[in-house]
């Protein structure tokens, strides 16, 4: 079949919007419907570089939408079935799936960064050359197929561009406050980088109890902004964060610090921010190969806490489904998130307003999204 897509053809150039050819879903696989798809920091790491991937490839690893056609071997899921995209499938038998942490599953990892199917070849195509799936899903596109277990099925009361940002950036920041963090009631938490992984953090930490959640973000707007998301102070990074942080908290620290903008040099000051005995964790993708100074003594003789976060510490099937009924209970405000749509073809504005710091979370959308 014929669809429109997004295309990456090499990094540091423009997402171009092509027609690829799309086969149909094989063995244990599903043909969805894009409704939505957020624009995300992660896909943008593939334009500068900062992630290597295999090119020229179709970027997004945020979306939801309705299934079209399902593959063989796919008895739990139907034609019609609204559903947020996963893009860390587990396997459910290898160590880490045993384990307790699906997020981390070892078996799927060689294929998802090769840029591929679970069986090691792609269903996109162009004028017969292989064109690239990221992180299995490449949801920047009308139509995609992508391995059963990416799939989670939420109820339809969940708006599709709700759903979209529930498949990375709210299940990432709330399972980082209340799965890696376990944020205490009445805590202060500090959150650096308000994106949308970071307001939803922000919605995590209010929601596990924060008494006080202080936002710090290189922009003053950006960061006042997050105020109708559940913070209750404001910072602009390298200016005012530290001193208004000891401010408020008698000198200590904060009892929880989130860093989710994936920058060396932020991290570093995370670690200042945060008082003896508390938790720092980092949730941003920092560039491969990157790395920070870390005083050892610091951690041991303050008995600090440096965690990573990777996809909410938790089980994305699971924890899909939970985040949707917060919202349908009216806990999560997941609507605020979307703070401006796109069509498909306006990509690469979205991404220069995401870059700007001009929203919160912006969403391609498809003409689905309004059936």
């Amino acid at each position: 079949m014929k669809i429109q897509a997004a295309v990456l053809r090499k990094a540091g150039q423009r997402f171009s919007i092509e027609e690829l050819d799309l086969a149909g879903p094989k063995k244990n696989e599903v043909l969805v419907r894009m409704a939505a798809t957020g624009v995300c920091h992660s896909d943008w790491h593939l334009v500068t570089g900062a992630t290597p991937h295999p090119m020229p490839v179709v970027p997004g690893h945020e979306g939801a939408g309705i299934i079209e056609a399902v593959g063989e071997g796919v008895v739990d899921l139907s034609v019609g079935d609204h559903v947020a995209l996963n893009w860390a499938p587990s396997c459910k038998s290898c160590f880490y799936c045993k384990g307790g942490q699906p997020n981390l599953c070892a078996t799927f990892v060689e294929a998802i960064w090769a840029g591929t199917m679970l069986d090691g070849t792609t269903r996109l195509t162009q004028k017969g050359e292989s064109i690239f799936h990221f992180s299995s899903l490449a949801c920047l596109a009308e139509k995609t197929v992508v391995p059963r277990s990416c799939c989670v099925a939420l109820p339809k009361t969940v708006p599709l561009e709700v759903a979209a940002l529930i498949g990375c950036a709210v299940t990432t920041g709330v399972g980082a406050a209340i799965h890696t963090a376990k944020v205490t009631k009445g805590s202060t938490v500090a959150v650096y980088g308000v994106g949308g992984v970071g307001l939803s953090v922000i919605l995590g930490a209010r929601y596990a109890g924060a008494d006080k959640v202080i936002a710090i973000d290189r922009t003053k707007a950006k960061a006042e902004a997050a105020i109708q998301h559940g913070a209750t102070h404001t910072a602009v990074f390298s200016e005012s964060d530290l001193d208004l942080i000891h401010s408020i908290t008698d000198g200590r620290g904060a009892d929880f610090v989130f860093e989710a903008a994936g920058i060396p040099s932020v991290q570093e000051r995370c670690i200042h921010a945060a008082r003896p005995g508390g938790v720092i964790v980092f949730v941003g993708l920092s560039p491969v190969g990157s790395t920070i100074e870390l005083s050892g003594a610091n951690l041991t003789r303050q008995e600090k806490k440096l965690l990573g976060c990777y996809y909410g510490s938790g089980n994305p099937e699971h924890d899909f489904i939970d985040i949707a009924s917060l919202y349908d209970e009216g806990k999560l405000d997941l609507d605020s998130l979307v703070s401006k749509t796109y069509s498909l073809s306006e990509v690469n504005e979205a991404y220069e307003d995401m870059l700007a710091g001009r929203v919160a979370r912006g969403v391609i959308t498809f003409p689905i999204a309004n059936h």
